[in-house]
């Protein structure tokens, strides 16, 4: 029987990142959740409150971390070298501490400087970040981004360099951005372009894909634009996500939501997808 697809939501957490944090999943009908273990918009690091990690821990759902926005490890910038390389440590003990199964970073820009240069400084800065990683700790899962300006890596065929500066560490895996994937040029909403798109992740990328971020696409494919839609009312269009969940390189992954709104619309994005996973 194939493995079924949890699917769950970027949560809320006021009130505790595990109270207000599952209190949201139940709200929702969340089968797994992502949370921002700190301020997603910021290089300072909260350290959490140990009951509400334990919490979360123990909570039996699974759980996955989102690192700041910040984060660019091919960036020209020394200051923003430095600040990523403690966020993606913090993020990773942080995760360790909630149970969680990833830890999510966007895959940065080389900004103003050569892809060669940038791709060195994830070999030389993040790489050394993968060997702390404790037994049984969180992997951590590459997000490749919409394509917009320097981008190091959009396309699922871009992780293969990616990949390559980090040595191919058993500790990395890959989060798929729906939207991200359509916008960069992969057309899931073609006939066979979800097949194209997860073999070709499966030839660079083999048994790493761990988590799924579930977001329509307000702007057509191959538009380079970060715009999340709601499932069903973008240009990908809902057929494409059952598609996805039926194809054998997706089965199993947990599916992450990360659409407009709140609420009621997260709660129907959630029961549009379990419908779809029939």
């Amino acid at each position: 029987m194939t493995p079924r697809n949890a699917i769950g939501g970027h949560v809320f957490v006021a009130g505790g990142l595990a109270t207000g944090g599952l209190r949201y999943a139940a709200e929702i009908g969340a089968e797994m959740v992502q949370v921002f273990v700190t301020n997603p918009r910021s290089w300072a690091l909260s350290d959490g409150d140990p009951s509400e990690d334990a919490k979360l821990a123990e909570s039996g759902m699974p759980v996955f971390a989102h690192a700041p926005y910040l984060v660019n490890f091919g960036s020209p910038t020394q200051t923003t070298l430095d600040n990523s390389v403690a966020v993606i440590r913090h993020a990773l003990r942080r995760g360790a501490q909630i149970g969680a199964l990833g830890v999510v970073v966007h895959t940065g820009s080389a900004v103003s400087q050569s892809r060669d240069d940038a791709m060195r400084q994830i070999h030389e800065h993040l790489l050394p970040l993968l060997d702390e990683i404790p037994e049984g700790g969180p992997d951590l899962l590459l997000e490749p981004m919409a394509g917009q300006g320097q981008m190091l890596c959009a396309t699922v065929q871009d992780l293969g360099p990616y990949l390559e500066a980090l040595d191919h560490h058993p500790k990395v895996g890959v989060c798929l951005d729906t939207c991200h994937a359509f916008s960069a040029g992969h057309d899931l909403a073609a006939p066979g372009g979800v097949a194209e798109t997860l073999d070709a992740l499966h030839a660079t990328a083999p048994g790493r894909l761990k988590l799924i971020h579930a977001n329509d696409s307000k702007d057509a494919c191959g538009s380079k634009k970060d715009r999340h839609e709601n499932i069903g009312a973008g240009h990908i269009g809902e057929h494409a996500f059952g598609e996805i969940m039926r194809h054998p390189v997706a089965a199993g992954v947990p599916m992450c939501i990360e659409t407009p709104g709140k609420g009621d619309r997260h709660r129907e994005d959630i029961e549009l997808l379990k419908k779809l996973r029939g």
